[in-house]
């Protein structure tokens, strides 16, 4: 199917922050958690392709480290399909400030998006609260995220990726998205579009 029938054919988008290889290179990545996300990420891609539903990739550039354009880090996980409809670059931890993702979307007449990718309680979490505020429907799919242990500074305590997953949406629930299975998001897609 042409670009321009994909654009017209659906009012939802698949959002996927940040999933790329600078994260590997970071002291705290683990892999653990990354078969089931990989799995997650996946279907949701699969199924939006087949649908015409926009698969959009965005990832961060950063000031330092493998998250600057230097470090060759900022691309894609050599597991997630290339060929998105479309790929932001973005220095905060939302996706929408200064990307032109927002218009891009609106353009097509996007008014839901899907989001999923690295990490849940960060530039997901804060493109979530962004994206409510300026007027789309979301469902954020926290098993198509993922994140790593968290200590906090002042009881040391360790967060698991669990606790950060459930607090991300006891406070996005119902305020800021729907909070959503990859299989409610396949579900609310409906058929092959025509």
């Amino acid at each position: 199917m042409s670009a321009s029938s994909r654009e017209n054919s659906t009012r939802s988008a698949l959002i996927i922050i940040d999933v790329q290889e600078s994260f590997r290179q970071m002291p705290y990545w683990s892999e653990s958690d990354v078969p089931a996300f990989k799995k997650a990420v996946l279907a949701l891609d699969d199924a939006c392709r087949a649908r015409d539903v926009p698969v959009v990739h965005v990832f961060h550039i950063g000031q330092a480290g493998p998250f600057t354009e230097e470090s060759g880090a900022v691309r894609a996980l050599d597991w997630l399909p290339d060929s998105p409809d479309a790929c932001f670059f973005k220095h905060t931890h939302n996706a929408f400030s200064d990307t032109g993702l927002d218009l891009w979307l609106r353009r097509r007449g996007a008014d839901r998006l899907i989001i999923a990718g690295i990490r849940t309680e960060q530039c997901c979490e804060t493109t979530t609260r962004v994206a409510s505020d300026i007027g789309y429907q979301v469902d954020f799919v926290s098993e198509a995220t993922l994140t790593f242990p968290m200590t906090h500074p002042g009881s040391g305590r360790v967060y698991s990726p669990q606790e950060i997953k459930a607090h991300t949406e006891l406070v996005l629930a119902g305020r800021f998205a729907r909070i959503a299975s990859v299989d409610d998001c396949i579900a609310s897609l409906g058929g092959v579009h025509a």
